[in-house]
């Protein structure tokens, strides 16, 4: 964990900045929950930021996210009570009390909103997460590639309509999940993947506070483009300006793709970035250079500020940089879940990295 111990409003701006990058494009913008997860600290007070190992081993951890699609987020504001009515059914239900919560995914407005939920039920906010990015599919985290299967989920709307299911696995509970999201105008907060503190193998550690020093970086760097990419380990792709944009909302996703076309020194070149709620693969003609579950983020190339999918506009000056995800999900059950193939992808995954090494060659 880095020096901050305790989240104020102060950290908010580099969080939501942060989150930004790690949600690959999705995750939901970060701007609207950037607000309200400063009204809500600014309400409830500030938000201690934990390791799980600190936690009551008999408290229960709540993961919480956003399911949907981020287009609908942006237009249908969630009640602000749908946190609660998650938490007072998790406890109902398990007879355990809720010790802290945990964002599922750090990516966009995921990771920052968890902050808003922590101050609202009065917790602290783990550091950690189940993806260490954003992803559209609720199987595809960190716990099921340990192994836990989801025994219980609720889903709550912003009418108020609540949901218990039971899922038999993970697949299920995306499919279960997925439908009723849908039923409730495709955006609905979620908890599933229940926590203790012995369950520290089945997390993503540390990406609150990663998230946090990339925001910074932006805000703070004089040439923030530069800076962002050294911070990250990440490549540049490309960098020009959007040219073509297919996009619709689609069973609760986003979908479709974006096209740049190189500018400068990029000059007669030209990528194609694939979208499901997030940059899935970025390609050169034939050529995959870069794939998930490798993270690819398009950024404003003045600014360094990723753009989500849904705020992409034609003739936007962007570059595309793409950099490696955590090791798990470079395992063999790690690719099962969230690589090329679950995404209906036939090429095999290569680390981006390496892809790079061999188109530069």
């Amino acid at each position: 964990m880095s020096e901050h111990h305790v989240l104020t409003t102060a950290d908010l701006e580099d969080l939501a900045l942060g989150c930004a990058v790690y949600g690959t494009g999705g995750g939901g913008d970060v701007s609207g929950e950037l607000l309200a997860a400063s009204l809500a600290v600014h309400a409830h007070g500030d938000v201690p930021l934990v390791r799980m190992a600190g936690l009551p081993p008999d408290g229960l951890i709540l993961p919480l996210s956003m399911i949907g699609a981020p287009t609908v987020s942006q237009e249908m504001l969630g009640s602000g009570r749908e946190a609660a009515a998650v938490r007072e059914e998790v406890e109902r239900l398990t007879g355990r009390p809720v010790t802290a919560v945990m964002a599922m995914e750090i990516g966009g407005a995921n990771g920052v909103a968890a902050i808003g939920w922590a101050a609202q039920l009065g917790l602290p906010l783990v550091d950690a997460d189940g993806m260490g990015r954003a992803f559209p599919e609720l199987q595809m985290v960190s716990m099921h590639v340990a192994g836990l299967e989801p025994s219980v989920v609720v889903l709550v709307d912003a009418l108020g309509n609540l949901a218990t299911l039971r899922p038999v696995d993970a697949a299920w509970a995306e499919r279960w999940g997925r439908a009723l999201c849908v039923a409730s105008g495709s955006s609905a907060l979620l908890a599933d993947h229940l926590l203790t503190p012995a369950d520290q193998g089945a997390v993503v550690h540390g990406s609150v506070s990663r998230a946090l020093e990339a925001g910074r970086v932006i805000r703070t760097a004089a040439e923030p483009m530069d800076a962002l990419v050294a911070a990250l380990g990440a490549r540049r792709l490309l960098t020009g300006t959007i040219e073509d944009l297919d996009r619709d909302t689609d069973e609760g996703f986003v979908r479709g793709g974006v096209t740049v076309s190189g500018r400068g020194l990029d000059l007669g070149r030209e990528l194609r970035v694939d979208l499901q709620n997030e940059n899935l693969v970025a390609r050169e003609g034939e050529s995959v250079l870069a794939s998930v579950p490798d993270l690819i983020s398009i950024c404003d190339t003045r600014t360094g500020i990723p753009i989500a999918t849904e705020s992409l506009r034609f003739g936007q000056r962007v570059t595309v940089i793409a950099w490696p995800c955590d090791p798990l999900w470079r395992t063999a059950r790690g690719l099962e879940t969230a690589g090329p193939a679950a995404f209906g992808y036939a090429h095999p995954y290569v680390p981006v990295e390496t892809l790079l090494e061999r188109n530069s060659r």
